[in-house]
């Protein structure tokens, strides 16, 4: 079913933000997501769109063979009018339906929100208040900005600097002789073994192949949860080669980055999403404290 999905992406061409947030009578814990692409059903439970934009096809029009589709729809602003008007009465003429747009992505992240209203975000849509203070506004609606970026360019962000790559296992001339392909070849990441034994794991230290490892990973960035899960657990979970046992299905992370000429993309991601837990969280924790 594609749902309302052609209102908000027409085209390939049609450029818009979605706000995906889990839907009523998910039993996890609330948690959001920014997405600028047609996102996945079950990218968040039973996924909602809440969009920027939508879009409405301009009756009587008829495309071309190199017609890009874009002057065939009218794009109409998914913030209402109304909503509007209610800030800029409370938050001065400057605020624009954007702001609010980005105010509602970041006052999801907001802990006492969430706290408060955990029951209620298990059983119904989300309700937001307009805060109080002019300069909180502007401190959500910044923080959705800075986290919608975050999120929407996920590949792009650094990799932390305190997190080591160890490579080990490396007999001489390994490296010269043995291709990109199989030096960064993952199979299925895995915790290391705590140092005190037994089944208990260490979170800090990931191994990624037999040759590659990575140490130094600050817990906190496992405090980053995105539907039940740490977005570095997600990432170890589904960057691996398996088989589907009951459809026989073979998935092999590693064949995208391959095909992309860039056979260390999984070990670049996960990186990168140990960064983007821990910036995350950062400008989670610099949001105003609200109290219901």
């Amino acid at each position: 079913m594609t749902y309302q999905i052609p209102r908000l992406f027409p085209t390939n061409n049609h450029n818009n933000l979605v706000i995906c947030i889990q839907g009523e009578g998910v039993s996890k814990e609330f948690s959001t997501l920014m997405a600028n692409i047609i996102p996945d059903l079950g990218l968040i439970g039973s996924n909602q769109c809440f969009p920027l934009y939508w879009y409405e096809e301009r009756k009587g029009t008829q495309g071309s063979l190199f017609d890009d589709g874009k002057d065939r729809y009218i794009r109409h602003d998914a913030v209402t009018d109304f909503i509007l008007k209610r800030a800029r009465e409370q938050y001065g003429p400057k605020v624009t339906k954007e702001d609010i747009f980005y105010y509602v992505y970041g006052f999801l992240h907001c802990p006492s929100y969430r706290e408060t209203f955990a029951n209620d975000l298990k059983k119904m849509l989300p309700r937001l208040p307009l805060v109080e203070k002019s300069e909180d506004f502007w401190a959500f609606s910044k923080a959705g900005r800075d986290l919608a970026e975050l999120h929407l360019n996920y590949e792009k962000v650094p990799a932390t600097k305190e997190v080591v790559v160890d490579w080990h296992n490396m007999l001489p001339g390994l490296a010269d002789n043995d291709t990109p392909e199989k030096l960064y070849r993952v199979e299925q990441m895995r915790f290391a073994r705590s140092a005190n034994g037994g089944k208990e794991k260490d979170k800090s230290v990931i191994e990624y192949n037999p040759f590659i490892t990575l140490r130094h990973i600050p817990l906190r960035a496992y405090d980053y949860v995105v539907n039940g899960k740490s977005a570095i657990e997600w990432v170890m979970e589904r960057y691996c080669d398996k088989v589907d046992k009951k459809s026989g299905i073979h998935n092999d992370a590693n064949q995208w980055g391959i095909e992309h000429g860039n056979p260390r993309y999984p070990l670049d991601l996960l990186q990168s999403i140990i960064t983007l837990s821990l910036r995350t969280l950062d400008i989670v924790d610099s949001l105003p404290k609200i109290t219901f």
